[in-house]
């Protein structure tokens, strides 16, 4: 159907950035090793929830990220779909992970309501079939070794990390080849939107 241009494709995930950022190879004098001062505190986290959209005939494709300084919950999907569904007409081919947090009743029963939603999951254990996840390690590859000292700081350099990316436009899996991601605005609800450039 997505293929046939009569249905919009959507790719969700969910991932999670806290205080402990995470430690690449960096350059330094010879003899003195780089030091970075980061936090012990575990509990201080910023979670992301969203998806690739992709417009029937392939001809835009955005990415919908909601923010969220608690655990995610299935309130948290719920209140997702539901702007889905309100930005996107007709059928949506939804395909995501086998996460729990998917399973929740109000998820299941949220799914039996719209009929315009077909789910579709991807194998257990085989996360590089989502595209989501090369978003995700972008960002993660721009926090590495930030070291923020509080949610504030988490959240600028989280979102900082966001921004187009030259190697999103030829990702390793030929979902999305020429996708170069543009940010188009960043409204104060939390929800980030970009577009291709």
């Amino acid at each position: 159907m997505w293929r046939e241009g009569r249905a919009t494709l959507v790719v969700e995930d969910e991932t999670g950035f806290s205080l402990i950022s995470p430690l690449k190879r960096t350059w330094g004098p010879r003899g003195q090793t780089p030091t970075v001062r980061t936090s012990l505190n575990h509990r201080e986290r910023f979670n992301l929830l969203g998806g690739l959209v992709v417009s029937p005939g392939q001809r835009q494709i955005k990415l919908q990220v909601h923010t969220h300084a608690r655990t995610l919950r299935g309130e948290e999907i719920f209140a997702w779909l539901t702007r889905l569904l309100r930005q996107v007409r007709g059928p949506i081919l939804l395909v995501w992970d086998q996460h729990p947090i998917h399973r929740r009743r109000q998820v299941r029963d949220f799914l039996a309501r719209h009929a315009r939603l077909q789910v579709y999951g991807f194998p257990t254990g085989a996360p590089e079939l989502n595209p989501m996840e090369w978003v995700w390690q972008q960002i993660n590859d721009r926090t590495a070794s930030t070291a923020p000292h509080n949610q504030l700081e988490l959240r600028a350099n989280v979102l900082a990390g966001g921004g187009p990316c030259p190697s999103l436009s030829r990702p390793p899996v030929g979902w999305f080849r020429r996708c170069g991601l543009a940010p188009v605005s960043q409204p104060a609800d939390g929800h980030y939107l970009f577009k291709t450039q």
